[in-house]
């Protein structure tokens, strides 16, 4: 549940610098906190990358994966990013629709779908609610409508390979791949492989909307939609999620050069 005084320190912002408690107020009442702690569950494909399956590290990959990827890391790395991009204003404007009666709805049901480790199971169910869309239902349509808003330039895409390229970058420099990898040959494999990705993307996200949003009426998922397109709420998540790609290929880059210590089949 979002904390009361998340609320009203946010809702009394200040015309000066965004100072740290706010930021983490900030993380509270939007759910952006549960956000930054799912992409712990992102490093679950890291061995896949590498050829392995997790069992292959033994039991320091729990370990290691833990370390890495744990919430106080992750919380305070975005709080200082925070600090320093967003303005009282932007705060003070996402605040005071998350803080409203709708917005305490939505960041709920957003945190407990974040809060699932299991993307294919919320993927399936998504897709399933999708397809018993009656022809012309106007909530795939407002799906489409909160899409756009939130990754409109298509930032998701381009995250994605950039977390790929620096992950495996990081892993071939420090020996954790046994070989080295040509960076302009990975790029030019993942431009290659761009159209079906971003597909994949897409369809991804409209089947998360229509699961994390199964239990939202429709009328209110078209509030939704329109507070998401307004200007200042565009900055704020422009800026929300340019940080948690950071996060995720900072910690991943992390990741690869702890995991260069093991080798798969031994423990250290």
């Amino acid at each position: 549940m979002i904390s009361l005084c998340a609320v009203i320190a946010l809702s009394i912002l200040p015309a000066k610098a965004v100072e740290r408690g706010h930021v983490e107020a900030f993380l509270d009442v939007t759910g952006f906190d549960v956000v930054l702690d799912s992409i712990a569950y992102s490093a679950a494909h890291a061995p896949a990358l590498l050829g392995h399956e997790a069992e292959d590290f033994g039991q320091d990959w729990t370990r290691i994966s833990g370390e890495v990827f744990a919430s106080p890391i992750m919380r305070n790395m975005a709080i200082e990013m925070l600090s320093q991009t967003l303005t009282p204003e932007l705060l003070g404007h996402a605040a005071s629709f998350y803080a409203s009666d709708l917005g305490l709805r939505l960041v709920e049901v957003e945190n407990a779908a974040h809060a699932e480790d299991n993307s294919d199971k919320k993927r399936l169910e998504g897709q399933a609610i999708l397809n018993n869309l009656p022809h012309g239902d106007p909530r795939r349509a407002v799906f489409g409508r909160m899409s756009m808003a939130i990754d409109g330039s298509g930032q998701s895409l381009r995250a994605v390979q950039e977390v790929m390229v620096r992950f495996l970058m990081t892993a071939s420099h420090a020996g954790a791949l046994g070989y080295r990898i040509d960076e302009d040959a990975l790029r030019a494999l993942l431009k290659e492989d761009e159209p079906a990705m971003r597909a994949d993307i897409e369809a991804g996200g409209l089947a998360n909307a229509a699961y994390t949003y199964r239990n939202i009426s429709t009328d209110d998922l078209i509030a939704y939609a329109e507070a998401l397109e307004h200007p200042m709420m565009q900055q704020v998540y422009e800026l929300m999620n340019a940080v948690q790609f950071e996060i995720m290929a900072n910690r991943f880059e992390t990741l690869a050069v702890k995991l260069s210590d093991i080798h798969p089949g031994e423990e250290l």
